[in-house]
């Protein structure tokens, strides 16, 4: 029989062959003698090669399967950029996203990525409130882009909240999530100053077995509730509603909530594992809610254990955060883990860049923090350090630019 292959044909004697080689001959000409050529190598063409479209009816970066890699970044106006720079931005913006998420250079391209695919990249845009003063649009601000109220459990950084413009930056290969957001910076030289950034990361492409729900850094199965796009009801949880008037601009957008939320990583290390369970109200090896079932099964809030007490405790952050227990306001939460360094107490900087996408951030977020607030047992182990709402309207329209609608209406 011949030599078992790992994927694409490599076989496990060449592997350990090139291991031992550089152990001898690597050393003599600085370790890199047995180091095999990249042109050798098999092919990785299936991550790269995937491209999402950038024009639809929604922007993309909402219903895309999260990516392995992602940017934030909020843009404040420069004074005197006004209406007219911001349009003229947002069209270049637009112009840079399309080719870069069809897997072309945009105009003024570095070469950063210019070997790789379009890794799933998508490129998404959004409005702070503060914009639409900047440009004297106060007119046709919606309702819905509302103020964020504070919460018990914020300790937030306002340099770091909040800003006219945002991006959200997605793909697959953290080379091209990279220099798409260097592409924009590049762009809005002149009209826009960057705000902050924000820079995550979820599971890579193809490193399990099947497609799974994410874990985060508590690891805790993290996103098994999110309302699907075929369940009844799923647009007007996410999208805003059609309108006509000064506010028909928003047609296909959606608003997004956008939090840092630290995770106190070494604190929540301390509990054993089935207080941590009892805190989620799942467990923690297969997302199984503690009522019974699989990852999948319903919540059964009304299922007591043998001793007779609520098998899903009444502040587990599942039963707080349940839709039933905030009069059925849902979101989707679409986010990345980060990992930041380390404070000078030692501590992991690290947690949560929460994105959640709903219809009307009142009837959604809002609602549902100010109940997990004074409520949720995990509140004890999160801190939330920055925070923003952004109207995030439709997709470009034909020919055209993300938010044209708004700025040349």
């Amino acid at each position: 029989m011949g030599e078992p292959t790992t994927r694409r044909g490599v076989s496990r004697r060449w592997l350990l062959g090139t291991a031992g080689g550089a152990g001898v001959a690597g050393l003599a000409a600085g370790g890199f003698a047995a180091r095999p050529r990249a042109e050798d190598a098999p092919p990785l063409t299936a991550v790269g090669s995937t491209a999402v479209p950038f024009r639809g009816r929604h922007q993309a970066g909402i219903l895309t399967p999260a990516q392995a890699c992602g940017h934030l970044a909020a843009f404040d106006l420069r004074p005197g950029a006004g209406r007219a720079g911001a349009a003229a931005l947002l069209r270049r913006w637009s112009a840079a996203a399309e080719a870069m998420t069809a897997g072309r250079p945009p105009a003024g391209d570095d070469q950063v990525a210019l070997d790789a695919g379009p890794s799933s990249l998508t490129v998404t845009f959004g409005f702070g409130r503060s914009f639409f003063g900047r440009t004297g649009l106060e007119d046709r601000m919606p309702d819905a882009l509302v103020e964020m109220p504070p919460f018990s459990a914020d300790a937030l950084d306002r340099a770091k909240s909040d800003g006219d413009l945002w991006v959200q930056i997605g793909a697959d290969d953290p080379l091209v999530a990279v220099h798409a957001l260097r592409m924009l910076e590049k762009g809005a030289a002149g009209t826009a100053k960057v705000r902050w950034t924000m820079n995550g990361f979820n599971r890579a492409r193809g490193a399990t077995d099947r497609p799974r729900t994410v874990r985060n850094l508590m690891g805790q199965i993290d996103g098994t509730g999110n309302p699907r796009p075929a369940d009844d009801g799923f647009d007007a949880k996410v999208f805003a509603a059609d309108t006509t008037g000064p506010h028909a601009w928003m047609n296909g957008g959606s608003y997004a909530v956008v939090r840092r939320i630290r995770m106190l990583l070494d604190a929540w290390d301390q509990l054993p594992v089935h207080q941590q369970e009892r805190v989620i109200g799942r467990r923690k090896s297969d997302g199984a809610p503690l009522s019974g079932g699989t990852e999948t099964t319903p919540l059964n809030l009304s299922a007591a254990g043998p001793d007779g007490a609520l098998a899903i405790p009444g502040d587990a952050h599942v039963r707080v955060a349940a839709p039933s227990s905030n009069g059925g306001a849902a979101m989707l939460r679409r986010g990345f883990s980060y990992h930041d360094g380390h404070r000078p107490d030692g501590a992991p900087d690290a947690g949560l860049l929460f994105i959640a996408w709903q219809a009307d951030p009142t009837a959604g977020f809002i609602q549902v923090q100010r109940k997990l607030d004074g409520a949720d047992g995990l509140t004890r182990y999160l801190r939330h350090e920055s925070s923003a709402i952004f109207a995030v309207p439709g997709g470009a329209p034909p020919g055209g630019y993300v938010g044209q609608p708004l700025l040349e209406s």
